[in-house]
């Protein structure tokens, strides 16, 4: 009898496998649940069956196979009733990878049934939200580059025309031409750098540098446009404070926002720096006391060629200062936001990892 169960048992693991197997091929989840509820109850009852009629030669074997087709019913029905559901809910998906694909950034798959399928529903949504705003911002894009490309060159065309017609001496255009071939040149210097951003080719020269001294230096260098405004701009930094970064990319960072800072801070605000480290990280933060910023504002505005309002929508840049900003603080592994200050006025901090 015990060769027997030994035998009966490497038999009916042997069938589960191949059976296995063969459910693994079947085109779709409702026919791999139908076949698993069938396996789960026609494979037990068989060895069963099969043993009863070795052992006992019995004469009910109608009653037996009676039992197991029903059983084998039952479960067909509730593999069809289980299976259902969650084909309809990954129809849904495919629904909506199908929209997506076609070009309907707007398709959105439901979120419900199983924990699973409504997570995977959920993490395809926020993808989709991604995407559709990654071609809200490329369109944007294109709109400001070639809003912000074709008033230089308007200008160029419009006094190289006067020259040719000889409404105008050379002399007397080609200091102003110069100013617009530079613009157009910083234009397309911050778009190739936002492109290396974003292509993960930047490379960075990281040494140890004192940042003390990198902000009292971009402090000093716009004392004469402060001064001019009437804007009070102070640095509260101690010292000895220590980082591996790259200097000049970091300098960079700092003039952007304290140049920001300075154009946004009526006569008689004030502008100040301030330094703060612990042992994994460096904060230094800029804030002025100008009109603040809304929600939205400091959510977008290291957005590439946004501008909020109407200072920014007037100024003389393209909008990218921000967005290059964030990308070399990002680059040193660091973190750079805004926020409204309660006291008035905005607050955009940024962190550099410490010296290790």
């Amino acid at each position: 009898m015990i060769e027997l169960a030994v035998l009966v048992s490497i038999a009916t693991l042997f069938v589960g496998l191949v059976v296995a197997l063969g459910l693994r091929r079947l085109p779709t989840v409702r026919l791999q649940l139908v076949g698993l509820a069938l396996v789960a109850v026609l494979l037990p009852l068989s060895v069963v069956l099969f043993s009863g009629w070795v052992m006992f030669h019995m004469g009910d074997d109608v009653k037996i196979l009676a039992v197991a087709a029903a059983s084998a019913s039952t479960a067909v029905i509730v593999g069809l009733l289980v299976a259902r559901p969650i084909a309809a809910e990954i129809a849904g998906l495919r629904k909506a990878s199908s929209s997506l694909a076609a070009g309907e950034l707007n398709a959105r798959a439901p979120e419900q049934g199983p924990a699973e399928l409504a997570e995977l529903a959920r993490s395809f949504n926020e993808m989709a939200e991604n995407l559709s705003r990654l071609f809200d911002v490329r369109r944007e894009l294109v709109a400001w580059a070639s809003h912000d490309l074709r008033t230089p060159i308007a200008s160029l065309q419009a006094m190289l025309e006067a020259v040719e017609d000889g409404l105008a001496e050379p002399d007397r255009y080609l200091p102003a031409m110069a100013d617009q071939v530079r613009t157009l040149a910083r234009l397309v210097e911050d778009l190739f750098e936002l492109a290396r951003i974003d292509a993960g080719s930047l490379t960075l020269e990281l040494r140890e540098a004192e940042i003390v001294s990198l902000i009292e230096g971009c402090v000093r260098g716009l004392e004469a446009e402060a001064r001019a405004r009437n804007v009070h701009v102070e640095a509260y930094v101690g010292d000895g404070v220590w980082a591996r970064c790259a200097p000049e990319q970091v300098e960079r960072v700092l003039y952007n926002l304290l140049t920001n800072a300075v154009r946004h801070t009526p006569p008689d605000g004030s502008v100040a720096v301030r330094l703060r480290a612990d042992p994994e990280e460096i904060l230094v933060i800029v804030e002025d006391t100008g009109e603040g910023i809304d929600p939205e504002a400091a959510t977008r505005m290291f957005e590439r060629f946004w501008r909020g309002d109407e200072a920014r929508r007037s100024g003389n840049g393209a909008g990218l200062g921000l967005a290059i900003a964030r990308g070399l603080v990002e680059a040193h592994g660091g973190r750079i936001w805004a926020e409204a200050r309660p006291e008035g006025g905005t607050r955009v901090s940024f962190t550099l990892p410490a010296l290790a």
